[in-house]
Formats: structure tokens, sequence, C-alpha cells
């Protein structure tokens, strides 16, 4: 879990997240929750990338002195430590039997450098280095929890290690003796929350987060790590800067933020929205009943559909901005301009009396 007053370092966080006006961040050095549930994120093992790492490269030399958080030279991800002196909390090595002709692997892993060894919340997975008839990599063992040992037999394999959504691959080299590797993940968090840009209360029920990566691929689309997230939730992730999009609703209220993960930090991102729940009436005057059977189309200031519905009370979620309603009844058209102010839920009725549509003509013409 994330260690209170830990010292980060970020070797991919090379880039400071751009502040925008629609989010507010702010870091602070508490605790991630390891209670939740990770079976969404582990219904399919993933496929280790082909880049394979050095095993036996040294582990960087410590220094007293204080180094800034961006420059600070990384040390390498998987390293050897000394076996401790107790063995591991448990074995859940699955898949294998015990043999005088294997080796033993004993794996930890810890956030950063100067944090302690995770005791929870990771999912270990080992893979044959090479491909099966399928083409695929065999998953020999898997393990969840802490530290993990595994027995193998001698032989290369590629070591995958998720804490959330945070991974890392690694090769190692199996032989008959006993190796104890140690996983440094340069992970943090996001703990996302939402709010009105005027302060007005939200509907939380309406609000999910998605979680992008800062690249595009050749289509010009961005990677996709995680979608509908919901407010209060924690998504652990490797430090690095995400574009996270936040959806109020389902039509137009969308606002985009980068958002840098530090390692050992959780980051807390509140996204702030301008938007307002909108109800749609057809009336034949102020305050009467909605008329059934009624065919909507909302239309921007620059005449684009935005969204369009049938029934006598449909529900947006509209984004701060001045529309037009259109609604089509019994062979007949009405319409009737609106303006949309952020946190401001109303209802907007649309009058079918003549005297009410001139008075509106009237009105907009001035």
């Amino acid at each position: 879990m994330l260690e209170e007053g830990s010292t980060p370092f970020a070797a991919a966080a090379k880039r400071l997240a751009r502040n925008v006006v629609c989010a507010t961040m702010m870091v602070f050095p508490v605790a991630i929750s390891t209670s939740a549930s990770v079976s969404a994120q582990t219904a399919e093992a993933p496929m280790p990338p082909r880049v394979k790492p050095d095993p036996n490269a040294p582990s960087a030399a410590g220094s007293d002195q204080i180094i800034n958080l961006l420059d600070r030279e990384p040390e390498p991800l998987f390293s050897d430590v000394e076996m401790p002196y107790t063995a591991p909390s448990r074995s859940l090595t699955t898949g294998l039997s015990d043999g005088l002709d294997q080796g033993a692997l004993y794996l930890m892993a810890k956030l950063t450098r100067d944090s302690k060894p995770l005791d929870d919340g990771l999912i270990w997975r080992i893979y044959s280095e090479a491909t099966n008839a399928n083409g695929r990599l065999e998953l020999i063992a898997t393990s969840m929890g802490g530290d993990a040992e595994f027995r193998l037999d001698p032989g290369a394999y590629l070591v995958h290690t998720a804490y959330g959504y945070a991974q890392s691959t690694n090769r190692v080299v199996i032989g008959k003796d006993v190796q104890s590797k140690m996983l440094t993940l340069n992970a943090g968090g996001i703990k996302f929350g939402a709010a009105m840009k005027d302060g007005n209360g939200i509907d939380e029920t309406q609000v999910t987060f998605d979680v992008y990566g800062m690249t595009f691929d050749e289509r010009g689309e961005r990677n996709k790590i995680v979608g509908d997230i919901t407010p209060g939730s924690i998504v652990r992730l490797n430090a690095d800067t995400y574009h996270v999009v936040s959806r109020y609703g389902d039509v137009n209220a969308v606002v985009r933020a980068d958002i840098q993960v530090l390692p050992g930090k959780l980051t807390e991102a509140t996204i702030l929205h301008k938007a307002a729940d909108i109800t749609l009436k057809l009336v034949n005057e102020r305050g009467g009943e909605a008329i059934a059977n009624t065919t909507w189309s909302v239309l921007s200031a620059g005449g684009h559909v935005v969204v369009e519905a049938t029934g006598a009370f449909p529900d947006f979620v509209l984004a701060e901005g001045e529309y037009e309603a259109l609604a089509r009844n019994n062979g007949k058209t009405y319409l009737h301009n609106f303006e949309v102010a952020p946190g401001q839920d109303r209802e907007v009725e649309v009058v079918t009396a003549v005297s009410e549509l001139e008075t509106q003509e009237t009105s907009n013409s001035n």
C-alpha cells in the first residue's frame, strides 16, 4: 500500500502535469486501500511485452543527498536481493509440483526505492519464454497477494506483475538454485472526484471517468487504460502522466485533463463540470400537463443536433450554453430557445399556444 511520508521518485514521470481550468489536483502521501476487487482486472491474463530487461543489471547505489524528483536516477526495476530470514508468508504457486531438479524463485515488490515491500494487492504471473503451438506464451503459474514463491524447472521465464493497473514484465533465468528478486514498480494512484464549477452539488451517479495514455496510435486515438470509473474510486497506475476524460451524463458535458501520477503518492483529482440537468415538456399552456408521444431534437447555437429523444419528459445533462428545442407532435413542430447555466437543473416548457409562440417570436426579435 502507499506509505505516508515515503520519498517518491519517478523514472517515467518526465513530463510535468499540465494544469487546466477544469481540474484541481492535490497530492497527498496517504494510503491506498487494497480491499477493492481485482476480478475485472484479472479476468484475462495479459500478454507480456516483447522487451525484456536485463535481469543481471546492478542496483543503483544509494545516496544521502536530496535529489530533485524528476532528476533522480531510477534503480533497476528487477534486482537481486538477499534471501529473507523468514520464508514467504504463503506459497500460492498453482499447477507445479516440488522436485529436486527444480529451482526456487522468491518474488517481492514495492512501490518505490524507499518504500516497504507490498503485502497485498499483487498479482504475479509466470510465463514461458517460448511460444506454444498457437503462437502464444504459456502461463505457467500464478500467485495473488504480497510476496510469492515459485518452484520452476530450469529455463528462461517472463515474470508479469500487476498492482491494479500498474504493470511490469521482467525476464528471469532459473537454474537449480534459489533466487530472490525485488521488483520496484514506480507506481502511484489517482482518487477521482467531481464537482460543479460554481460550487453547486453534482449528481455523482451520472459522472464517470476514463483514463487514457498520452500517446496516439496510427489512427490518431489514445490507448484506453481503464474506463467507467466512478467518483471516489482509486486506480493504481504506473508513475506517468495520463489523459483523463470525465463525462457528466450521456450527451455533451465532457471535461478533459492531463493528470500526473507520482510514485508512492495518491493524486486526488477533482474534475469541475459546467452543466445542468434539463427536463423538456411540451404543454398547451404554462404549467400544463406534458403532451405524450412527442419527438424532440435539441440543437446547439450553431444549429447542430446535440441529442434526440421521444417521450413526454426527456431528461438530459447538457453543457453550459444556448440551445434550441424542437418538439414535434401530431404533425406540428414547436420551437423554443433556452439557456443552460452550470448547476441550475430545471424544466424547460415548450408551449403550443399561438399567443405564447407570438410572444416568443417578439422577444427573440428584440
